[in-house]
């Protein structure tokens, strides 16, 4: 199963009921620190108008906690493993 890149020069799409940054939910750690990787960068070159700045700043955000979230559960899972591994020895 492939996944296509979403960019964020082409932009989110959105439905009625979603937000502009709904889609981040679905990303894998990757996919995410990659995304955020682009956003930054376009966001240093400058050159936006305010509002799309903004929405890029937002989608950044989004992106970031995505990856603390990620991280977050790698890190419990790390914990866990280590706290079995101790409880083994014994």
């Amino acid at each position: 199963m492939s996944e296509t890149k979403d960019t964020a020069a082409s932009g989110p799409k959105t439905t009625a009921a979603s937000g502009p940054n709904d889609d981040v939910a679905e990303f894998g750690y990757e996919r995410a620190r990659d995304e955020l990787v682009n956003v930054v960068k376009m966001l240093e070159q400058g050159g936006l108008d305010l509002d799309d700045s903004l929405a890029l700043w937002e989608r950044g955000e989004a992106l970031a906690r995505r990856c603390e979230e990620h991280l977050a559960g790698a890190r419990q899972r790390v914990e866990t493993a280590l706290s079995h591994a101790d409880d083994d020895e014994e």
